[in-house]
């Protein structure tokens, strides 16, 4: 009989939401507090860490409680990452590098970390409840054994989906990685309209996301495509065809579109900025 293996050893630089988020999807499936460890460096995040899970060891600083990390998951700011990963390189020669910041590339990493295997991510923030999407990258050094620890820990915040092409993590950026805020964006709309329309504001919120939520899930489940589901909904002459045809008209998908472009700019950009 094979024993069962041990889980292995996770450190976080960084104890921010997502760190949070992570930690918590990895306990509540079973990984002991006494194999995950966080550097922290304000005293009030590293209090309400320890509050939030106890038995997880957090650190103010990197040091040598971070050699038997066999994972390390980087939850830093682009602007803090190449000092954060100067300070902790000399302890995680060893571990696989799991990166969460936006825009800062495997290059710059591999240069400040001196290890080639790195696997950046592009999560969002529904990771908080487990619902997220996750966008993947492995650079070539990665193993696919590698691979499937990664997998197994972005489960725990929800969905992962790898990319071929480093730069397609730009595009996941602006489309996954923003696209909460999108959501949030259109829902203030739709409240908004309803308010002013004579709905209660709660009342109009509560339609709002349910009708977002509800159509989400019609989409996943559904074999139609997006075009067929929106076309059923679309009679001629109808409310919906009246509404759709104002933001036809406005050039909505249009402008829509080139924000999503802007954001993936500026994604690239910060690796530009912070990357050097």
């Amino acid at each position: 009989m094979t024993p069962p293996t041990s889980p292995p050893q996770i450190a976080f630089i960084g104890g921010g939401n997502m760190a949070s988020a992570v930690i918590g999807g990895l306990m509540r499936q079973g990984h002991p507090a006494s194999a995950l460890q966080v550097v922290e460096p304000w005293e009030e995040q590293r209090t309400r860490l320890a509050q939030q899970f106890p038995g997880l060891e957090v650190l103010p600083r990197a040091s040598d409680a971070l050699q038997r990390a066999q994972l390390v998951v980087w939850a830093v700011k682009p602007q803090t990452f190449k000092d954060a990963a100067k300070a902790t390189a000399p302890f995680v020669s060893g571990a696989l590098h799991l990166s969460v910041a936006a825009g800062i590339t495997s290059d710059s990493m591999a240069a400040w970390l001196g290890s080639e295997r790195i696997v950046r991510a592009m999560p969002n923030t529904p990771a908080l409840v487990g619902l997220g999407m996750t966008g993947l990258y492995a650079r070539a050094a990665v193993s696919a054994a590698e691979r499937d620890t990664v997998d197994t820990v972005v489960a725990t915040t929800g969905e992962g989906v790898w990319v071929d092409v480093e730069t397609q993590l730009d595009a996941v950026t602006a489309l996954s990685g923003s696209g909460p805020a999108y959501v949030f964006y259109f829902l203030e709309a739709m409240r908004e309209a309803g308010t002013a329309m004579g709905l209660p504001p709660d009342v109009a919120q509560r339609l709002a996301m349910g009708t977002f939520v509800g159509a989400a899930t019609l989409a996943q489940r559904a074999d139609e495509p997006l075009q067929t589901l929106r076309e059923r909904v679309t009679s001629k002459g109808g409310t919906t065809h009246a509404a759709l045809t104002s933001m036809e008209e406005s050039g909505v998908k249009q402008r829509f579109i080139a924000a999503m472009q802007a954001a993936e700019r500026r994604a690239a950009e910060l690796g530009r900025e912070f990357g050097g």
